[in-house]
């Protein structure tokens, strides 16, 4: 299975492992065989699980605004906010820049697709978004 070569106080060893199973390890050194009981089970890797740090913040509904006059701009890859053009109050026109979105390396410009006033920006600069997260708000 798999050779080592060891050299301790001057001499050579040569290992020759044949076959694990659990914690039992039958072996070879200078060609006398061995078996060679570990004190706990070789433990196998498992894949790691990714665990989110920090709960994402839930959107409140505002019950006086009505859903048609919201125009929401959401983020259309995951990535880090870098750089905000606009903040809450100010009227954009379409095709106007609101931010920069940096995803897989690249800059992304997102632009505004309807005119209108920012209601709320939900995001802040460096802050982590996924697709599909809600990045601000025009009406």
């Amino acid at each position: 299975m798999k050779k080592y070569k060891f050299k301790l106080n001057g001499s050579n060893y040569y290992v020759d492992i044949r076959e694990t199973s659990g914690n039992l390890i039958q072996l070879e050194v200078n060609g006398t065989p061995y078996e060679v009981v570990m004190e706990t089970e070789v433990k196998t890797t498992k894949t790691p699980v990714l665990i989110r740090t920090e709960p994402r913040p839930t959107q409140k509904v505002d019950p006086l605004a009505t859903s048609e006059s919201i125009k929401k701009v959401v983020s259309p890859l995951p990535g880090i906010i870098l750089e905000l053009f606009v903040k809450e109050g100010d009227v954009v026109k379409t095709g106007d820049k609101l931010l920069v979105l940096e995803a897989m390396k690249m800059e992304n410009m997102i632009m505004s697709e309807a005119s209108g006033t920012i209601r709320s920006i939900k995001v802040q600069l460096k802050s982590t978004v996924l697709q599909g997260d809600l990045l601000l708000e025009i009406i």
